[in-house]
């Protein structure tokens, strides 16, 4: 049965392409994943404030790998795209440090819709890198993929993502009621989305 209209991204758009490193600031970068940011995201699932908010943590840097592996593939697979936030290597140390994650899931390259998802590292709080990130982040999947819309969804008691989606740009839409399950329960969800050609420069 064929479709009445084609699809608003063409197949292919992500996987004939690799990814690329997403420049934010002087200061931060969005690059793939590499194996060796395991230690990473270990450290991230083993803090409380991320494990309240997500459904799984990882045990043991093999495990983290795995999830890397995953979030490499989804690129190619064409249902995710995921980079970590880092602050490049600096002429004094040479180190890098990853500091978040920020990431398009729920892809529908079909009909241009997808979600944006992130976390931040206890020590990148409160200094705006968050919505920095996901602002790089929703610029690039408009301007360069093609995406219509973007979501952002959070538990209504996450008050620092509400936050968040505000700086990014990204209007209250509504409560999607017992919209997700957590640890401790049915949480009401805050759905919140930017749309191609939103004015974000307030």
């Amino acid at each position: 049965m064929p479709y009445l209209v084609p699809p608003h991204i063409p197949p292919g758009r992500l996987a004939d392409s690799v990814q690329p490193a997403l420049p934010v600031t002087d200061h931060l970068l969005l690059r793939p994943w590499r194996y060796t940011d395991a230690p990473a995201v270990l450290a991230a699932f083993a803090d409380p404030v991320i494990q309240r908010w997500h459904l799984r943590r990882a045990d043991s840097e093999d495990e983290a790998r795995d999830w890397i592996d995953q979030w490499q593939s989804a690129w190619y697979c064409e249902t995710g795209a995921h980079w970590a936030v880092v602050c490049p290597a600096s002429a004094a140390d040479g180190a890098e440090e990853v500091v978040g994650r920020v990431a398009l899931r729920s892809l529908t390259p079909a009909i241009g819709h997808a979600e944006c998802a992130y976390w931040t590292l206890p020590a990148a709080r409160g200094r705006g890198v968050a919505p920095r990130a996901v602002s790089v982040l929703a610029r690039w999947a408009f301007d360069e993929i093609g995406f219509e819309r973007l979501e952002l969804v959070h538990s209504v008691l996450n008050e620092a993502s509400c936050r968040v989606a505000a700086k990014a740009g990204f209007a209250l839409e509504g409560t999607r009621r017992r919209g997700h399950l957590h640890a401790d329960g049915w949480h009401d969800m805050h759905v919140h989305a930017r749309i191609r050609g939103d004015d974000v420069s307030r």
